[in-house]
């Protein structure tokens, strides 16, 4: 599990120093961060703060909410496939805190909702490719990128260069908006239709093939 300021994932520990909590003896086999869930994939990056940690697993799930300024989540009824509405959110816009962006603004319209961060390793390779296929779909749907637990320097410098074009707001410590949607990590994507229903969801990076079958859901047909 990764968070801003730990040593970056794989880096040999220091000299003498005992394993990490559950880390494999040396020469066994590297596990994922947590187990995969159901339609997703191993190698999540877990969200964790000192106050608030997100803990993965298919049957249960641990989770402190503390309150933040700043951003507030709605709540919403159930939707097809039992994966339920939505919740609203408002956030500020990464860069730019004073102004703000709520799945609420985008009602009537279909949207994607990524979470990522500039410090999650599968993002590096799934944010490139979610702006590349928004502006090859003419920014149809919309999306709105939510940079989790980051700074702002840092998911400012991550989403220029990962040629983001879409709308992107900031969810800092503790999380609100990620532990109110029980992310088990990062990334995940949810597919959302015009009633802000959630149809389609991936935990772990999505794949090109994903989107186009989110976008076909997403409008109504079938995947």
């Amino acid at each position: 599990m990764t968070t801003p300021g730990e040593p970056a994932p794989g880096a040999p520990p220091a000299p003498g120093a005992p394993p990490a909590p559950g880390a494999p003896a040396p020469g066994q086999p590297q596990e994922p961060c947590g187990p995969p869930q159901p339609g997703g994939r191993g190698g999540f990056r877990a969200l964790r703060s000192r106050r608030v940690v997100v803990a993965t697993a298919i049957t249960a799930a641990v989770v402190v909410v503390l309150a933040v300024a700043g951003a507030t989540v709605g709540s919403g009824a159930a939707g097809p496939h039992g994966l339920g509405r939505a919740k609203n959110f408002t956030l500020g816009v990464l860069g730019h805190p004073a102004s703000h962006l709520s799945l609420q603004s985008l009602a009537g319209r279909p949207v994607i909702v990524n979470f990522f961060a500039s410090w999650c390793a599968p993002c590096q390779r799934e944010t490139p490719l979610i702006a590349r296929f928004y502006r090859d779909s003419g920014r149809h749907p919309a999306i709105i990128g939510v940079d989790v637990n980051d700074s702002a320097s840092a998911g400012l410098a991550f989403v220029r260069k990962s040629g983001v074009t879409y709308p992107v707001v900031a969810d800092p410590a503790p999380m609100t908006v990620a532990i109110a949607y029980n992310l088990p990590g990062l990334p995940v994507t949810f597919f959302l239709n015009s009633r802000h229903q959630i149809v389609k969801r991936v935990y772990g990076p999505v794949t090109r093939a994903e989107l186009a079958t989110g976008a076909r859901l997403m409008a109504g047909h079938a995947g």
